[in-house]
């Protein structure tokens, strides 16, 4: 195979990295001719790199001969500092959300061209939801998404814009459309869909600023409607978006 010719001539970091990006939500569980095929490299090499990330303790070994992401690996996870941080001082502020709405509270950061959650409450109310904390979602379907797309970088904006795929009836996959919703977060201060991510599902989010204004994550509520009560929520999503700045701007000065 010519990937395989291409991973021949890359450093041993670049296969360990494409082996460990082999795993995703819904390979979690992969056996090492899957892990030679998803990381495009001969079985052989595989095969030596994965006994030696299992000796590390990056990847497991289960009974039946599959291998899943070891404990290791998720500690040094847990050390990167954005995700980890804000969901710590944030986390009061989601609860105070829940505890005014019992609605699903959604927080999360753009990595990439995607949504990031990070921290998540889940809803008395029946609403379809398919976020999960550490899951990834389209930016132009999710109301979290549509908040970080409005402030990311041009170049993120033209590459979200340039691929809009339909996840329901509902989702917007025209690009001057979704510019037009871009524009109302920075004019209404929020963003909002309506059965964009699932069918019977709508979100309103805002965004949440570092003590520079800088746009650091939105704050979002999924709700089986937004036909009455919008104001209240958006209202309730500011106040807690500000206790968030402040709780960051106050744990940087320390």
């Amino acid at each position: 195979m010519a990937g395989n010719t291409a991973r021949r001539g890359a450093s041993v970091a670049s296969r360990v990295l494409a082996l460990l990006d082999a795993f995703d939500s819904e390979h979690r569980s992969l056996s090492l001719s899957e892990l030679a095929r998803r990381a495009d490299l001969p079985l052989a090499t595989a095969h030596r790199l994965v006994a030696e990330l299992v000796d590390w303790g990056a990847l497991v070994r289960g009974a039946d001969g599959e291998y899943v992401i070891g404990r290791r690996l998720w500690d040094i996870g847990l050390l990167a500092p954005s995700p980890s941080d804000l969901q710590q001082v944030a986390s009061p502020f989601l609860h105070d959300i829940y505890a005014a709405t019992r609605a699903t509270v959604h927080l999360a950061v753009r990595e990439g061209t995607q949504v990031l959650y990070v921290d998540r409450l889940m809803g008395h109310a029946s609403v379809p939801v398919v976020s999960k904390v550490g899951s990834r979602l389209p930016m132009h379907s999710t109301g979290v998404g549509k908040v970080l797309l409005a402030y990311a970088p041009d170049q993120v904006r033209e590459a979200v814009l340039s691929d809009l795929t339909r996840v329901t009836p509902y989702t917007v996959t025209q690009p001057g459309r979704l510019l037009a919703d871009l524009q109302d977060v920075h004019a209404k201060g929020y963003a909002q869909t309506t059965e964009e991510m699932s069918l019977g599902a709508c979100s309103v989010a805002v965004p949440v600023r570092a003590g520079d204004q800088s746009v650091v994550a939105a704050l979002g509520i999924v709700v089986p409607s937004l036909r009455r009560g919008r104001g209240q929520l958006v209202t309730a999503l500011n106040v807690a978006a500000q206790g968030i700045r402040r709780s960051l701007a106050s744990a940087s000065a320390e």
